[in-house]
């Protein structure tokens, strides 16, 4: 039997059975279906999250009162033993490899106009958030360069905010009300989009000084430091660190993330979540792989007679075992290309219906779906084919 004829032989063997042949392709085709969209959701909230970070850039270095392993948390937690503040700031900007350095104070307040009112977050912050941030002004200008320590009145406007506030007229020029204090709008921001929960566009960012006395605060929620180039983060982050035990009494009471740090940590997070669910889903697979040697040894009891005469015209028992190994790969690798449909076509229906969903499918996903269902095929038909090629030609024509 050449190749041909091999192909023909194992292709009219599974039409033969097709409710059967159709059976054991499904639970292969579920098992692959699953981890196509399993992974298809992880590999499509890694990038979402790298997105939402890497908009900020690469470079942005971010300190924060308190350490982690303490739970620092300003105003929230009871504070920190230092505060962090103005001049702790300012003291950064002298360290070198510092391109720039943005103090936040923010709460939440209203913001009010002559017949309209929205409550948001209110960033209290310095001229140099555009750079920092990597956000750009589309109306107007952003905060003037001032000292941090003075208060001014000036507020520019997430494009959500001056939208709600003020419709399609411009705000440049218009007062509006934050508490009890009235702001003249120097500027519109472009559209950012939400970040870990905060709409960055439904918002208004008003000088630091006046933010922390309009909030009562005398620390800082944080202090943004914009690194000259990513090689040089390393040694910032040593140089912020010396700066803040210096200021501190020795203290080291603050904690340090860099976006590389960041992204380490959801990719490891989103990592094990990925290797988990693909995992369960993998037990659909198994159960396929199971659903297949059932059928398969079924198939060589039935085809005694069958395996019998092949033995008797003279084909060699590993061709026979190649025969039913075969059968079994191509029914799996049916079932597999079957699921990396269903897969695809599943996924594509449930982004048209939720369309903030993360799915994206790496194409190294569907290279292994298919290795797999190839895998399945190949261990589940191993030892029918092995029975099959063990039968006694004498045996088997006699049981038939």
């Amino acid at each position: 039997m050449d190749t041909v004829e091999v192909v023909r032989f194992v292709v009219g063997a599974l039409r033969g059975q097709r409710v059967r042949s159709v059976l054991s392709a499904l639970g292969v085709a579920i098992g692959v279906a699953a981890v196509v969209l399993l992974t298809s959701l992880g590999e499509g909230t890694r990038q979402y999250v790298v997105g939402q970070f890497t908009q900020f850039g690469t470079n942005l270095i971010e300190i924060n009162p308190g350490k982690v392993k303490t739970m620092g948390m300003p105003g929230v937690l009871g504070g920190t033993t230092h505060k962090l503040t103005l001049d702790d700031a300012e003291a950064l900007r002298r360290v070198p490899g510092v391109e720039r350095v943005v103090p936040v104070a923010m709460g939440q307040a209203r913001v009010e106009t002559a017949n309209r009112g929205r409550s948001v977050y209110i960033y209290g912050v310095n001229h140099e958030l555009p750079w920092v941030w990597r956000s750009a002004v589309t109306q107007g200008a952003f905060l003037p360069a001032m000292d941090v320590h003075r208060q001014g009145a000036f507020a520019v406007l997430g494009p959500t905010l001056a939208h709600e506030l003020f419709g399609t007229a411009s705000p440049l020029g218009q007062r509006v009300r934050i508490g009890a204090a009235s702001f003249l709008v120097i500027g519109v921001m472009e559209p950012k989009g939400q970040f870990v929960g905060f709409d960055l566009d439904d918002c208004a960012f008003i000088p630091v000084g006046t933010a922390m006395n309009l909030f009562n605060h005398t620390e800082l929620q944080a202090i943004d430091l914009l690194a000259r180039s990513a090689e040089e983060i390393p040694s910032v982050v040593e140089g912020a660190r010396a700066v803040i035990r210096a200021r501190h009494r020795g203290e080291d009471d603050v904690t340090i993330t860099t976006q590389t740090e960041m992204l380490d940590t959801f990719g490891r997070v989103l990592g094990i979540i990925t290797v988990a669910v693909t995992a369960i889903a993998g037990i659909s697979l198994f159960v396929g792989a199971m659903g297949i040697l059932t059928i398969m040894w079924i198939s060589v009891h039935e085809r005694t007679g069958e395996i019998g005469l092949l033995s008797a015209l003279g084909v060699p028992r590993r061709r026979i075992e190649r025969l039913f190994l075969l059968e079994a790969v191509m029914l799996a690798l049916a079932g597999g290309a079957a699921g990396i449909a269903i897969g695809f076509g599943i996924g594509a229906l449930v982004k048209a219906a939720v369309p903030a969903l993360p799915i994206s499918t790496p194409p190294g996903a569907v290279a292994a779906a298919l290795v797999m269902s190839l895998l399945v095929g190949v261990v589940s038909g191993w030892a029918p084919a092995r029975r099959a090629a063990a039968l006694d030609p004498v045996e088997a024509l006699r049981a038939e």
